[in-house]
């Protein structure tokens, strides 16, 4: 079960349309906006927790995507592309630091873009301070974690448009045992509307359990 959960989880590819805006419909207008060709600011930095949709934009821009939490001397960068998505910018060493200090003035120059994440805002990074002085130069947007209310009305929305029952309490289970990020949470439904067709079994409160008993035997790496 927890292959199934980690083939469903890039079903559907990360885009502005399908993220779950949340209190962030300010930060996801501001970031369309900066993504349109004639847009010339060349830095947009996204902020907040685990689990508020920071990857899922960085992902959904286009942009050439490096996580420093894998790629910390961001050893990934070329020399040709124009537009980068840098993730987890905390957390880049010292050789990386040089480096996104390097690509944002060959960008700058060249008309590029650069789009940062990070868990923090840019003048509390523990980063060399003329990397974080540029960092904080350009657009700088908090993306709050969606409420459980707003995750259930998500939830609901995906469990109606597949045609799903659920049971009174299996949000609420849901919420307490599986991880809370949109990405787990829906490729968890994925999951259990599969595994209800193809054992011919309504969708319970035993079955959810089953579910997530099984997928969650060895912990995801979401």
């Amino acid at each position: 079960m927890r292959q199934l959960i980690l083939e469903l989880l890039p079903e559907a590819a990360p885009s502005l349309d399908n993220f779950v805006a949340g209190g962030n419909g300010e930060a996801l207008t501001g970031l369309a906006a900066w993504l349109l060709p004639d847009n010339r600011e060349p830095l947009l930095f996204l902020w907040g927790e685990s689990g508020a949709g920071k990857t899922h934009l960085l992902r959904a821009s286009d942009a050439r995507y490096i996580d420093a939490a894998i790629d910390p001397e961001l050893a990934a960068i070329g020399e040709a592309l124009d537009f980068y998505a840098i993730d987890n910018v905390g957390l880049l060493g010292e050789s990386g630091q040089i480096a996104l200090f390097n690509l944002f003035n060959r960008l700058r120059a060249a008309g590029g873009r650069l789009l940062v994440a990070a868990a923090v805002p840019p003048l509390q990074l523990k980063l060399r301070e003329d990397l974080r002085t540029r960092l904080g130069s350009g657009l700088i947007y908090r993306l709050q974690p969606l409420t459980d209310a707003e995750r259930s009305e998500a939830i609901s929305a995906q469990a109606t448009a597949r045609g799903l029952r659920l049971p009174p309490d299996a949000l609420n289970y849901l919420f307490v045992r599986a991880p809370r990020d949109m990405r787990s949470l829906t490729a968890f439904m994925t999951a259990l509307d599969r595994y209800s067709l193809e054992h011919k079994r309504p969708i319970t409160l035993p079955l959810l359990r089953e579910v997530l008993q099984e997928a969650l035997q060895t912990p995801l790496e979401i």
